[in-house]
């Protein structure tokens, strides 16, 4: 998940004890994340795309310590005046910073040394929580929202760094849904296809949500043309038969940049013939997971694909991506509470899932690669200040995912979420839904 530090929109505000609470509860988590992880694992940074655990549980950190202790709590004084070169992310307003992708080399400070650190702040943040939620309630839900996109970043990461070991280390035992027996796996619902709404359809962050970052702002309206929806995302399966039917080896089906990626013409030092975490072939594929390697799953959606893949699956399934618009539309009124997302710690991993009001996995599972340029909404204004800056200026060569996926913490996602990415990258839990004009 992108990190999206901007403006917040909290209505209503909860009591200075519901926030107290969401704040430890979110604190918790992260730190439950890294519970079997050892000081190597914590501190080695993978690629530059991602991070090192310890640096995102100290970001995370740095982010309260900085725009809420440090800016509106008289007298405090920062646990460590060093580190904010070393937690700072992309804030130009806050000064120099490491390069990204040095925070692999940040062996000192120790993860204990991080979590000391971040018992500092918790600490601070809940004796100042009734001054702080007074005046700059907006900014404390900014801050939990921040500390759950890490921790679906965190994982995400791990996954990556764990996949690099020759050895396949698990981050967690595997787990399976508490309603199906190990002899029975889950099976996806047949492809079907679901009428969207047409005409005019109204967009954005409405004021029923309590919060909602900047990118979502303001509601608009857009028009929707006659489309249709599949009931579900892509599987593992179908993938396997795009794969066997040389999907990966026609020109025809791909966009030129994604061509040129797939053949490892566009910087790449390999070429591409598989979602990444993928290996085997025929019949006989195994994927890399949290819980170490395991059976390809064909009726489990597909994830760690590109906006490339993506589109070109879609084109020879005679479809397409859906468009931000027609997803949202879609997603109006139901539950994002639903579907698999992140409870607590464990083996995050998409699976088949039931569909509900006719819809599986619109929520959770797998983040949905839509056919949309991230840009703004119109009437777009990004906050003032540092807190404004990494929103707005992102709106350049990359494409909106939506929904959230199996390591979106539950609680976080909602209609209007966009999330935003490269169209090569793919070490995210992506995948996607396709769609049709009618």
């Amino acid at each position: 998940m992108k990190e999206q530090s901007s403006r917040a929109d909290v209505r209503p505000a909860l009591s200075p004890g519901d926030m107290a609470d969401r704040f430890q509860r979110t604190r918790h988590l992260s730190r439950d994340l890294v519970q079997g992880l050892n000081e190597a694992d914590a501190a080695v940074q993978s690629m530059p795309d991602a991070s090192p655990a310890k640096w995102h549980l100290a970001h995370t950190t740095w982010f309260f310590e900085t725009f809420l202790l440090r800016d509106h709590v008289p007298g405090y004084r920062l646990h460590d005046p060093r580190w904010p070169f070393l937690f700072n992310s992309y804030y130009e307003a806050e000064g120099a910073r490491l390069a990204r992708p040095e925070r692999g080399l940040l062996t000192r400070p120790t993860l204990a040394d991080v979590l000391d650190y971040r018992a500092h702040v918790e600490a601070a943040m809940l004796e100042s929580m009734p001054l702080l939620l007074e005046r700059h309630g907006e900014l404390v839900e900014l801050g939990i929202q921040h500390e759950q996109q890490h921790q679906e970043l965190l994982l995400t990461d791990i996954k990556h760094l764990f996949s690099r070991n020759p050895l396949g280390p698990a981050y967690a035992a595997p787990s399976k849904p508490p309603s199906t027996p190990p002899s029975t796996p889950a099976r996806s619902a047949p492809l079907r296809w679901i009428e969207g709404p047409e005409g005019r359809a109204e967009i954005g962050a409405g004021p029923d949500e309590r919060f909602a970052f900047d990118n979502e702002l303001p509601r608009h309206p857009a028009w929707l043309a006659p489309h249709a929806l599949a009931n579900r995302p892509v599987t593992n399966g179908e993938w396997i038969e795009f794969i066997a039917d040389q999907g990966y080896g026609t020109a025809a089906l791909w966009l030129s940049d994604g061509w040129d990626w797939v053949r490892g013409a566009a910087g790449g030092v390999e070429t591409i013939s598989a979602p990444l975490y993928w290996r085997g072939g025929g019949r006989q594929w195994k994927q890399f997971t949290l819980a170490g390697w395991q059976d390809v799953d064909p009726e489990a959606p597909v994830t760690h694909i590109s906006f490339y893949e993506a589109d070109a699956f879609a084109t020879w399934a005679g479809a397409r991506l859906p468009t931000e618009h027609e997803w949202e539309a879609a997603a109006r009124g139901r539950d994002p509470l639903g579907g698999l997302q992140l409870d607590r710690a464990g083996p995050a991993a998409p699976r088949a899932e039931e569909e509900v009001d006719g819809f599986a996995s619109l929520y959770g599972n797998v983040w949905e690669w839509t056919g949309s340029a991230y840009r703004p909404w119109p009437g777009y204004r990004p906050a003032a200040g540092a807190v404004g800056e990494y929103n707005g200026k992102f709106m350049s060569s990359q494409f909106v995912l939506r929904g959230g996926s199996c390591a979106t913490p539950r609680g976080h996602v909602r209609p209007s979420y966009r999330n935003f990415f490269h169209p090569h990258q793919r070490w995210q839990f992506t995948g996607l839904r396709l769609a049709r004009s009618l």
